[in-house]
């Protein structure tokens, strides 16, 4: 079975911890032991969200002056590397030494229409008064928005259009290796008025480009692994109760966070529309459990009534 698992930014860096490389090996290496079981037994791929770090090296490029700071599509691929050697390397330690593994950068082309250039919505790098982001906002172009009580710099989230390695990640799966790809959303591009491939000022949504990618290699089942156990209705509220099987038809009539588990949802939904085939949501421990259809939420174009517990 071929399966695509989508790690939420906890995987390396757990909500409140510090940005230490000690604290994402150590979430590394919990990642990885609920990924060995699956890694072993099916063909796999690896993605994952990698925002606190991409914030991390903006915060470290702030600090230094001297030249100007490096575009995303850069800092994007710096993390695809960072973040894919430490994945590489726990699992690694868990699965055969016979098992190959691979860390492939990971090219997403984006369309210079997409709407979502007119309305950048996405948080990036370090928090400023109101002052200095307006002066930020005069001096480097950017786009800002508030975050609280502080202001951001934010950047456009547009949608995948094309993943450029899908040819690359095929050819290993089918040489037994393990892949981590189309990290952060992969590496932002598009094509200029030359017709040249160039880096774009903006970050796509992991699970949006985990599902694309799931597609384009036919996978069996598209998993995403988050902090939630599952998708749950009234989430909050004493009648609270977590989806154990749905249709993508049935998740319509409700809605989700647009923040947190509703891009999820979004993505899972699509892929299983246009594959026929299941997604599941669940935390990144029950990833095993919940292939076998015996923890998360399980979206199955043949669920026949909404199933809760």
């Amino acid at each position: 079975m071929r399966v695509v698992v989508a790690l939420g930014g906890n995987a390396l860096l757990r909500r409140g911890e510090e940005m230490t490389a000690d604290n994402q090996r150590a979430n590394a290496r919990i990642a990885a032991e609920a990924l060995a079981p699956v890694a072993q037994e099916h063909e796999t791929v690896i993605t994952h969200g990698n925002g606190p770090q991409v914030g991390l090296l903006a915060l470290q490029e702030a600090a230094y002056t001297a030249i100007d700071a490096y575009p995303l599509d850069v800092l994007v691929g710096e993390t695809e590397g960072m973040i894919g050697y430490m994945i590489e390397q726990e699992l690694g330690n868990l699965l055969p030494f016979e098992k190959p593994l691979a860390t492939v950068l990971t090219m997403v082309e984006v369309d210079a229409a997409d709407p979502a250039f007119q309305d950048p919505t996405k948080f990036i790098g370090p928090v400023y008064s109101k002052e200095d982001a307006e002066r930020n906002a005069k001096d480097k172009g950017w786009s800002i928005k508030p975050d609280g009580d502080k202001w951001r710099r934010v950047v456009p989230s547009p949608a995948p259009k094309r993943i450029f390695q899908v040819r690359p990640i095929r050819w290993l799966l089918e040489k037994g290796a393990v892949v981590v790809a189309a990290g952060g959303g992969g590496i932002p591009t598009m094509y200029d008025a030359a017709q040249k491939l160039v880096g774009v000022e903006c970050v796509i949504d992991k699970d949006y480009c985990s599902a694309m990618l799931a597609r384009e290699i036919e996978a069996d089942v598209f998993v995403v692994a988050t902090d939630a156990e599952a998708v749950f209705l009234d989430w909050g509220t004493p009648e609270q109760r977590a989806v154990r099987r749905a249709s993508p038809d049935m998740l319509d009539a409700y809605s989700f966070p647009a923040g947190s588990m509703g891009p999820k949802v979004q993505a899972t939904q699509e892929f299983v529309r246009a594959t026929g085939k299941r997604a599941v949501i669940c935390a990144l421990k029950d990833i095993s459990a919940a292939l076998q259809g015996e923890a998360g939420t399980t979206i199955d174009p043949e669920a026949c009534e909404l199933q809760t517990v």
